[in-house]
This record gives structure tokens, C-alpha cells and sequence, in this order.
């Protein structure tokens, strides 16, 4: 395996320009998969803290640099959509959030916020002892006694601190969501048709928005609460 990245072959979801230079920093294993963006970038390319991968170093040695409530020491740890992101020495707090075109971004929340983060629940099977586990976008999983409530992409509001539910927004008609990938990666609209495809093929959804509508697919919308893309962020 490669320890290169070239920047014209990284994912849309990255934010780097493409045609500055010919390598940027590769992502290590870890959450997101291929689409997680390597912390480094993101100190360095979009918020212009660090100049290099060794000052990225020294600054997180200082334990004030929080992934989804718990500091890390890896540069190059994948960060991707929905993770929240914490500069505590700065009182800084950010929630990864898909822009325009697909491109991760960060958005600032205050401190109050940055103790949970929303997934997507693209997993679901009962394991033994009669729990079912239920899998989000990133990785993670929930064991639970009870997860009947619980439907494939419905999105939940997991606590850093343990595996707590602190909210649950089912994938349903007039559900608000946001795409992540594809053309319309970046809007944001409610919900108004499912569209169930019969056989192996992508459900289709509907969305409408103030000044019209699109279609998707169902794996490339996410449902959120409107609290994610409101003014008070």
C-alpha cells in the first residue's frame, strides 16, 4: 500500500485544492473509510493553524485537540462528516458538515453541543444475548436491549462519554436532510416522497426545498435537525 497521496485522485469530500501541488498528506486507517480527511488538513489547509505536519505534531501533544470528545495524538487521524472537532486551549468547537459540492467543512457550535454527534444508522442486526447492534456512517456501533424504535437511516445523537442516545430523527416523509454525496451534495430539504425500488436497486427520495426540489438516492441523504444548519451555529 502506497503511503502517497496524490491531490488530483483524493476525494471531492477534501478540502485542497488540487493543482498546488502534486502530494498531500494520506489519511490513516480509521473512521470514514476512504472519504476521511487526515486531521493535518484540516488544522493546516482550512483553518491555517499548523505550517507543517511536525508543528501538527507538537500541538497535539498538548491533549487540547478533542476528535468527538477524546484527544488524539495522530495527524493524520481521518476526520469525516458529522465528527465534531475541538480546539479547547482556543474555546474553539466545530462540527464537520457536508458544503456545497460535497466538500467537508467546519462548522462553528458552541461547547454545549460539542458533547454529542449525529450518525446515520446504515447497519442494523441482532447479536448474541438478544441485543441488537446497530452501525453508524462512521463505524461505530450501539449495542441495545431495546431497538425497536431504531429503523435503517434514521440518524441518532450519540454522547462522546459512552454510548447514551441523546436524540433520534427517523428517515421518514417531512424528515429534514441533507445530501452528502452526489450532485446535489450540500442542500438541505425535507423529505417529501420515498420512493422503494424493488429489488437490489437504490431507493430514490424526494426533496423539497424553498425553491424547488431533487432527487437522490437513499444511501447519499442524511437526516438532521434543523438546529445543524440554522443561524445559531
Amino acid at each position: 500500500m502506497t503511503k502517497h497521496q496524490k491531490r488530483l485522485s483524493v476525494p471531492n469530500s477534501w478540502p485542497v485544492e488540487r493543482k498546488t501541488n502534486t502530494f498531500t498528506v494520506k489519511a490513516d486507517s480509521g473512521p470514514h473509510g476512504e472519504a476521511g480527511v487526515p486531521l493535518v488538513i484540516l488544522m493546516r489547509d482550512v483553518l491555517g493553524y499548523v505550517d507543517s505536519k511536525k508543528e501538527a505534531r507538537y500541538a497535539l501533544n498538548q491533549d487540547t485537540v478533542l476528535i468527538n470528545g477524546v484527544a488524539v495524538s495522530d495527524e493524520q487521524r481521518p476526520i469525516g462528516m458529522f465528527d465534531i472537532v475541538a480546539f479547547t486551549e482556543r474555546g474553539e468547537y466545530y462540527r464537520v458538515f457536508p458544503d456545497e459540492g460535497g466538500r467537508l467543512s467546519l462548522t462553528p457550535i458552541d461547547e454545549a453541543d460539542a458533547g454529542s454527534k449525529l450518525g446515520k444508522i446504515v447497519g442494523k442486526r441482532q447479536v448474541s444475548g438478544g441485543e441488537t447492534q446497530l452501525t453508524l456512517h462512521d463505524g461505530q456501533t450501539l449495542q441495545l436491549e431495546d431497538a425497536a424504535d431504531y429503523g435503517g437511516n434514521d440518524s441518532l445523537v450519540v454522547s462522546n462519554e459512552g454510548t447514551e442516545i441523546v436524540a433520534h430523527f427517523p428517515y421518514e416523509e417531512g424528515a429534514l436532510v441533507t445530501a452528502v454525496a452526489g450532485s446535489h451534495a450540500g442542500e438541505v430539504g425535507e423529505v417529501e416522497d420515498i420512493d422503494v425500488t424493488p429489488g437490489s436497486g437504490s431507493n430514490t427520495v424526494t426533496v423539497t426545498q424553498d425553491d424547488g426540489q431533487f432527487e437522490t438516492v437513499e444511501e447519499y441523504v442524511v437526516v438532521i435537525d434543523e438546529n445543524f444548519v440554522g443561524g445559531d451555529d
